[in-house]
């Protein structure tokens, strides 16, 4: 545990520096100074971005695992959803609905990072507004409020590239920052107020007692880290390996202390999505947490006396959907998560014994008009893009299954048979019969054309030219691959040796069963190194993963006649 010299005392703040200056203790006269500053797109020196973080921590260890707060006539209280990084969202809610204080408190319920540009900014501002109002702005943990998260999403990017001299240090408080974010919020005694969801074996008062600030990172259970290693070793410092299972783990024991059974209560709470089926099952999308129906969801609510869960997690094209016969509401406030136009943004406000009012909102120019079916067409044909990079990791696995459907070798299956192999090989329950017109050639004979489940892709180079078996593992465990890269890259440099990139393979090839050919492997890595320099330039390498459609324009809505 580092102490205050080694987090901040340690570096000074240069005269030269005309960025904003925190006075501590904090007042709402440095809420107003870092809004202006970010406005203009200031960067708040390392000093003050690792004061605001230790004090915040500071605060936060002494609070519950769940705050429990009170509304009144008098005084509402506004939940917003997920933010991922997008500050003009901030803004237009602080504008639309004011700044936080004790008569205007808020709830803001995970996901403050990642994805988007301006995600340490608005970090600043939400640890700036709690440090002023501890009793009246209060921040829930997300799935997002993870180091390894950050490592995949961007955030630990984005803090690398600001802070270029600082930025190891402001990640490595982080780690302790998140682990210290209370994990829900209850609302007046009969709501709670969740990032994720709930399972059938959520145990509240389990919940309650957890000792939150050792999960370091919920993608890392608790039985499965390797205390041994070599620090003096580049790759051993981090010490990337893979359990049975498949999961990334690390050396150290970021979840030391957590039982099998506390870490997945927490798993469940930060990544489960309702569902309209009852029951609870696997989030095979997701990879982590439960689906929920309606069913788990009142006996979950019955059983702790409470009436409903508010819960973020996922993007919806009005901004908030209702659910479960109006006992989960899910509340997104970052709008244009996929692309411009994609959705709007929407926060809650909550006062005792009225029914919850829900305020949306758009930052867009051309698009904010856009009608819901345009919505809902520009989220769909973002999904579906990822839903075709699916498809192309598991391509000889669904040809051999359409193959043998195919009895007449036609080329052609009914919509039922291509279903049925599509969710049996994909493992996705998804209306696949739906989405048919929009994967597949479908003949004049309502017969799918199933080899056309791939010819509306094209793979960029240089991943093109190597072998079809290489390039299905390469879309297959893309996540996994950037996520160890960012671990091994200690230096950050965006750089890897061709030496470890043969290495990384091997790993592949040990832990997943997956056979690839040295010669593959080899043939790639020199395509690769471009300038013959034993260098990879590996984030080039990982956007030439990214499928490109060739009809993409062709889907996009006709936004022409907006008014």
């Amino acid at each position: 545990m580092r102490d205050r010299w080694d987090y901040v005392d340690s570096i000074d703040v240069p005269d030269s520096y005309n960025g904003p200056r925190l006075q501590f203790p904090l007042t709402c006269t440095d809420i107003d100074l870092l809004l202006e500053a970010f406005k203009e797109q200031q960067i708040l020196h390392a000093h003050y971005v690792l004061e605001v973080l230790f004090e915040t921590k500071k605060v936060l260890k002494q609070m519950p695992n769940f705050t429990h707060i009170q509304t009144s006539p008098s005084k509402e209280v506004t939940i917003c959803g997920d933010l991922h990084g997008k500050l003009d969202d901030l803004f237009l809610i602080f504008y639309k609905n004011g700044l936080p204080s004790e008569r205007n408190p808020y709830v803001f319920n995970g996901d403050f990072v990642d994805r988007g540009k301006n995600s340490i900014e608005i970090l600043m501002i939400l640890c700036v507004s709690f440090l002023v109002y501890p009793n009246d702005l209060h921040l829930n943990r997300g799935n997002h409020e993870d180091f390894m998260m950050n490592l995949r999403y961007g955030f630990t990017k984005e803090i690398l590239h600001k802070y270029k001299l600082h930025g190891k240090r402001i990640l490595q408080i982080l780690e302790e920052f998140y682990a210290w974010l209370p994990i829900g919020t209850i609302v007046d005694n009969e709501i709670l107020v969740i990032h994720g969801g709930i399972s059938e074996t959520t145990d509240l008062n389990l919940l309650h007692r957890v000792e939150r600030n050792k999960m370091k990172s919920v993608l890392i259970p608790p039985t499965e880290t390797n205390r041994d290693h070599d620090t003096d070793s580049k790759h051993n410092k981090v010490g990337v390996t893979f359990n049975a299972h498949g999961r990334i783990k690390t050396n150290g024991s970021p979840t030391e202390h957590l039982t099998e059974h506390e870490w997945e209560q927490i798993i469940d709470i930060l990544w489960s999505d309702p569902r309209g089926k009852n029951g609870c099952f696997p989030n095979t999308c997701r990879g982590g947490g439960c689906y929920f129906g309606p069913d788990v969801t009142s006996k979950i609510l019955n059983k702790y006396q409470l009436k409903m869960l508010i819960r973020s997690h996922e993007c919806k094209p009005e901004g908030y959907e209702i659910c479960h016969d109006g006992k989960v509401v899910t509340i997104f406030s970052a709008s244009n998560y996929y692309e411009e136009g994609s959705n709007r943004g929407a926060y809650i406000k909550l006062c005792s014994g009225t029914t919850p009012r829900f305020f949306q909102y758009q930052v867009t120019k051309a698009t904010c008009f856009q009608p819901l079916r345009q919505r809902v067409d520009t989220m769909e044909n973002s999904a579906i893009k990822i839903l075709r990079e699916r498809v192309i990791s598991r391509k000889s696995d669904l040809t051999r299954a359409f193959q043998l459907q195919d009895h007449r070798k036609s080329g052609k299956l009914s919509v039922s048979q291509w279903a049925f192999c599509m969710e049996n090989i994909l493992g996705l329950n998804l209306p696949w019969r739906s989405l048919s017109s929009n994967l597949v050639n479908i003949d004049q004979n309502g017969n799918v054309e199933y080899m056309s489940s791939f010819q509306n892709i094209r793979i960029e180079k240089p991943v093109q030219e190597a072998h079809s078996t290489l390039v299905e593992t390469l879309y297959r465990y893309r996540s996994d691959l950037e996520i160890i890269f960012n671990a091994i890259d200690t230096d950050h440099s965006g750089l890897i040796s061709v030496e470890e990139f043969r290495a990384m393979w091997k790993l592949f090839s040990s832990h997943y069963n997956v056979h690839i050919d040295d010669s593959q492997v080899n043939k790639l890595a020199n395509i690769m190194d471009l300038n013959k320099d034993g260098s990879i330039d590996f984030n080039e390498f990982l956007k030439a993963f990214y499928v490109v459609h060739r009809y993409e324009d062709l889907m996009k809505p006709d936004v022409t006649n907006l008014g």
